[in-house]
């Protein structure tokens, strides 16, 4: 879908979205709104569709593009087929710039990073290294542990040991209540909160139709606080902002239905905010992020103590998405979050 046309210098941009992993949907309404952020006027763009199958489409036309009241509010990822080879394998043409706005497995894995690697392709977000330990919140967890950064006590298994998993747990010194969670998912997908040993195993038979690693987690009562981070020199990280979720957790509907509440900014005093503030710094170079990153904590703040949850390399661009929400509250606005993450992107490649 190129459109680099005899005597049009603009740069190339690709925005990618969709994909196969359960959050297709998220993606798709994250996409349209990065999309209107950006320049058509500066850009040489194509907006390629990764559909449900995994067939890459290119979705929408030069008209279409010039004219944002025919474009639904979630992109649809149809079209003419097309393939990485013909997108990226240019040969001595120039070099698209790629924004990958794909949430979840095949995209925020690490999986189409590596392809795009492959194709010397500079894109934003992470690499392929971060991007893989980010989603696997086993991995992930191991690794912060080793830099003695605070978690709330974990457990991982894996699927094939589902029938010893439960009583596993009750000798591993966890108390309820527990998350249950597919280690290798996001947008709370495949995740249970279960108070008893009997909500066990149907737990555990959710969190194993979505990955073959479960991780269990002990429930805090901290606030649920977080913090974006974008990449620079240094990397900046956003106020905080808290999440009072309108069920017994943050669950998918409370994220992409607008259930939950959100203060920002959270009610924190300076010295609060600081101290998340260097701790998701810390986290975002211990786990080689680039470009951005959301990071999740717990808040008990009788013990003034801060646990990591999780790191999101590609969070959502929903328009009542956290990090979107974070930045314009610290006075970054949407258009100029998009620009500054290609501007990223960009410098990166040429540097």
């Amino acid at each position: 879908m190129s459109r680099n046309v005899m005597g049009d210098t603009r740069p190339e941009l690709i925005l990618l979205f969709g994909g196969d992993s359960p959050e297709h949907d998220v993606s798709c309404s994250s996409a349209r709104h990065v999309l209107e952020a950006i320049s058509i006027q500066k850009y040489n763009l194509s907006v390629i569709g990764i559909d449900r199958s995994g067939r890459w489409h290119e979705s929408i036309g030069k008209a279409d593009l010039e004219n944002f009241s025919n474009i639904p509010n979630h992109l649809v990822a149809d079209g003419a087929i097309t393939s990485p080879e013909k997108l990226f394998n240019r040969g001595t043409k120039s070099t698209p710039t790629v924004f990958p706005i794909l949430h979840g497995p095949n995209g925020e894995d690490g999986r189409i990073q590596g392809l795009l690697d492959s194709y010397q392709v500079p894109y934003v977000g992470s690499g392929v290294l971060s991007s893989a330990l980010c989603m696997d919140k086993v991995k992930a967890k191991e690794l912060l542990s080793a830099h003695a950064i605070a978690q709330v006590p974990w457990a991982g298994y894996h699927a094939s040991s589902m029938e010893t998993i439960p009583t596993e747990i009750s000798n591993s010194g966890l108390s309820y209540p527990l998350f249950v969670k597919p280690a290798n998912m996001g947008s709370s997908i495949g995740v249970s909160k279960v108070t008893n040993r009997s909500e066990i195993n149907v737990a555990l038979d959710l969190a194993a139709q979505f990955d073959d690693w479960i991780i269990v987690e002990q429930a805090s009562s901290g606030r649920e606080i977080e913090i974006a981070i974008l990449d620079g020199s240094p990397a900046i990280a956003s106020i905080p902002g808290e999440i009072i979720p309108s069920a017994t957790f943050y669950d998918y509907n409370d994220k992409y239905e607008d259930g939950a509440l959100l203060h920002i900014p959270a009610e924190l005093d300076a010295e609060e905010i600081v101290a998340v503030q260097r701790v998701a710094l810390d986290v975002f170079k211990v786990m080689r992020c680039e470009g951005l990153a959301r990071i999740d904590f717990f808040y008990e703040q009788d013990k003034n103590c801060w646990l990591v949850n999780e790191v999101n390399t590609m969070p959502g661009f929903t328009p009542i998405s956290m990090f979107p929400k974070l930045w314009a509250a610290t006075g970054v606005t949407y258009k100029g979050l998009v620009q500054h993450l290609i501007d990223s992107a960009q410098n990166k490649s040429n540097s």
